[in-house]
């Protein structure tokens, strides 16, 4: 999801203000990000006071950490690229329940987890990083691979039965 989508979904009006985007724009395009990345923003507990942002560059991992009020200053942003053979990600983890899926891994430390729609935007962003961590091609938000259809658990046809097949001749 590109940084300007995030804009929208976030919990609290100023933590993505113009005046916020102002001072977190220049770190991301310093650390190899174009200007509208594809990215993922952790919100994390104080989204009104702090939170992260994650976008995969050529280079490596982008990391944006962005302080939305800083007393008598204003919004901060500090960031660094993590070089791809050293970020540190988990495994991909992803459960199926009464026709939900929830999806969790973990990337430089933050725990990113979501459940549905949610579950396949972090699954396309942890495979992407995956990608760029084997030298494959980062994929833009508008090329990231068809996330399969979910499967109903709850049908009301019974299961199909296998076909029989033709005894051998002998």
């Amino acid at each position: 999801m590109r940084l300007s989508q995030w804009r929208s979904e976030a919990p609290t009006r100023e933590a993505m203000s113009q005046k916020v985007l102002a001072v977190v724009q220049p770190v991301l395009v310093d650390l190899g990000a174009p200007d509208d990345p594809d990215c993922w923003v952790y919100w994390g507990e104080d989204p009104s006071a702090r939170y992260s942002i994650l976008a995969p560059t050529l280079r490596g991992l982008a990391q944006c950490h962005v302080r939305v009020n800083v007393p008598g200053e204003g919004p901060r942003a500090t960031g660094k690229v993590v070089r791809w053979g050293r970020v540190q990600v988990g495994e991909l983890a992803v459960e199926v329940s009464h026709g939900h899926r929830l999806v969790t891994s973990q990337l430089e430390g933050l725990v990113l987890k979501g459940v549905d729609e949610i579950a396949d935007r972090v699954a396309s962003f942890i495979l992407t990083i995956y990608d760029a961590i084997d030298g494959r091609p980062i994929l833009s938000d508008s090329h990231i691979r068809p996330v399969a259809k979910r499967v109903r658990t709850t049908s009301r046809r019974p299961p199909r039965q296998p076909i029989p097949l033709p005894a051998p001749k002998e």
